[in-house]
């Protein structure tokens, strides 16, 4: 018999009932329960990221430092700040642990019941992650204007980062609703070439549930779409155009203009 908690099906890992899906309240703030997060399933012929199961908590971050430039003979000034490099982003996970899906398999190793992986060490290649920020029919409706539709951005354009993802099949009402019309539109991030960093678990007497932490880092994050590079549009350019700071726009800092419309 196949192993339903590493059974790739329908885009998620396992089709056992831990991974039936349920509904989500339409609402304008992202809510975790829409929020996917897509990782290689160890043993999967499919060649593609799935949604993992049973993950209870994703932390990301991402740092960089500043460096503060001053002149001598120019008082308590600061001159100007220089941004450093950026850090590796930073990846915490938590996830339930399964007897035929530890944390090890759910992110493509062969671990647990499907082979030797039980350390950092065994770590030999690196894995990629998915951020599927899947939005709500409310949102949906301003975008697409129309219930069920999500909008894909053209690969290589600079909506690219966006597409719209199809959910599974539901019982229709009388009027045939919602039918084939059953996608969100979703902002995508993905995780490159992601490293564990740390491992860990913990058996507690008054816990039932063993649950399974990771720390990652990854070596590039980006929308899977866009071409980047020097003269990327990345926003609050006053020379083509936009608002910017008023260290940059020529205009006067005193009085109302530019603080006042």
């Amino acid at each position: 018999m196949a192993n339903q908690d590493l059974n790739p099906s329908s885009g998620v890992q396992g089709s056992s009932f831990l991974y039936n899906m349920g509904t989500t309240p339409n609402t304008r703030t992202v809510i975790s329960q829409r929020v996917r997060i897509l990782t290689p399933a160890y043993g999967s012929q499919q060649k593609t990221l799935l949604q993992t199961g049973v993950l209870s908590n994703l932390g990301v971050n991402q740092s960089r430092g500043i460096e503060t430039m001053r002149g001598i003979g120019f008082g308590d000034k600061v001159a100007e700040l220089v941004p450093g490099v950026t850090e590796p982003t930073q990846l915490s996970f938590e996830r339930t642990m399964l007897y035929l899906a530890n944390l090890w398999q759910a992110f493509g190793y062969a671990g647990g019941s499907s082979g030797p992986v039980r350390s950092l060490a065994h770590q030999r290649w690196p894995f990629d992650v998915e951020e599927q920020v899947a939005m709500s029919t409310l949102v949906d409706v301003d975008l697409s204007g129309q219930s069920g539709v999500g909008i894909s951005g053209t690969s290589g354009t600079f909506d690219g980062g966006i597409k719209a993802i199809k959910f599974p099949a539901v019982t229709n009402d009388p009027n045939s609703n919602p039918g084939d019309l059953r996608e969100h539109t979703a902002i995508i991030t993905m995780y490159e070439a992601c490293w564990f960093t740390s491992y860990g678990k913990t058996y507690n007497k008054d816990s039932a549930a063993v649950m399974e932490t990771g720390d990652g880092q990854a070596t590039d994050t980006h929308d899977f779409s866009s071409e980047y590079g020097e003269f990327l549009a990345t926003g609050n350019d006053p020379t083509i155009g936009q608002l910017g700071s008023v260290r940059f726009t020529g205009a006067a800092q005193t009085g109302g203009t530019p603080f006042v419309t």
